[in-house]
């Protein structure tokens, strides 16, 4: 799949030299398909990395993704230069009036807050009451996906008494349900995490359709609304070592940082991490994509009756 993006982004030659097919503006306009509309609003921190992460992801049908980049207004970024935020994103003031075939609303470092304390929670309120009539599908990653449960259906997170931090086994549940058509019965996938939605709460809210579930992590993905809304708890995006990259940052200032389970060969963190989730992970965005977006949505958005 040809991802669309500003010919100048940075992870662009990243993407070109995995051999991942991305096109920029002056060779979409010339072909005659409406390429599917995706909005990432990005609230990691470390932007270029998130925006790599995800763009690999989207990467595996043979659908065009035009992908835009949506950034927050009522906080103030401090590990991506202004520069880059100013050339390659967009404020919801900027975007509220368009649709999208499909969204995308990243985690954020601060899930041991109350959502009413984030500084930008009143702005992610209006966006995910947005995404209702604007967006044909949403996935919801991480804290997002803790955000958008009590959001949209007041399940309250609670403080885990250890960080889920690792690699953790997932059963599939609902085999049935096409967004995890391809998965094999168990599968692996990254978690970075303090605090849960507990699984009794999930499973006991109608609304929500539980796809994966851990014994040690919890309920991993679960959705509502026969897709429109998508949950997952963990991070399917990471690459080979984010984990790797967090467990040393952590340590290096000195924190209680466990090692991440079933990652290191051996548990030794000199050892390089085998990358043991990515078919899955693509596999969900992929179906995402195929089955909730593309077969979903028309060819002309502005008049999408959602």
């Amino acid at each position: 799949m040809p991802i669309k993006i500003q010919s100048d982004l940075p992870v662009k030659e990243i993407l070109e030299k995995e051999n991942i097919f991305v096109m920029d503006e002056n060779r979409a306009v010339h072909q005659d398909i409406r390429p599917i509309q995706i909005l990432i609003l990005n609230l990691m921190p470390l932007k270029e990395e998130t925006e790599l992460q995800l763009l690999r992801s989207l990467s595996n049908t043979p659908l065009q993704v035009d992908v835009s980049f949506l950034m927050v207004a009522s906080h103030e970024a401090k590990n991506t230069a202004t520069s880059h935020l100013n050339k390659f994103y967009e404020t919801f003031e900027q975007v509220k009036n368009r649709k999208f075939d499909g969204m995308i609303i990243t985690g954020a470092p601060v899930e041991q807050m109350e959502f009413e304390e984030v500084d930008y929670w009143e702005e992610l309120k209006e966006i995910m009451e947005w995404t209702k009539i604007n967006v044909t599908s949403t996935i919801y990653l991480c804290w997002a996906a803790q955000a958008g449960l009590y959001y949209h259906y007041g399940l309250q997170k609670r403080m885990m008494d250890h960080k889920v931090f690792g690699l953790f086994s997932h059963k599939v549940k609902n085999r049935k349900i096409p967004l995890v058509r391809g998965f094999d019965d168990e599968f692996l996938a990254p978690h970075s995490r303090h605090t849960e939605v507990p699984a009794a709460d999930i499973h006991a809210c109608e609304a929500l359709t539980v796809l994966a579930e851990s014994e040690e992590a919890g309920v991993f993905l679960c959705m509502a609304q026969e897709g429109r809304q998508i949950f997952v708890m963990g991070h399917p995006e990471y690459d080979r070592v984010t984990l790797d990259g967090e467990y040393k940052r952590d340590k290096g200032k000195g924190l209680d940082i466990q090692i991440p389970k079933n990652y290191y060969p051996d548990d030794n963190p000199d050892n390089k991490p085998l990358l043991l989730w990515r078919a899955h992970a693509n596999n969900l965005y992929t179906n995402w994509l195929n089955y909730y977006v593309y077969q979903i949505t028309p060819y002309d958005l502005a008049g999408t009756p959602f």
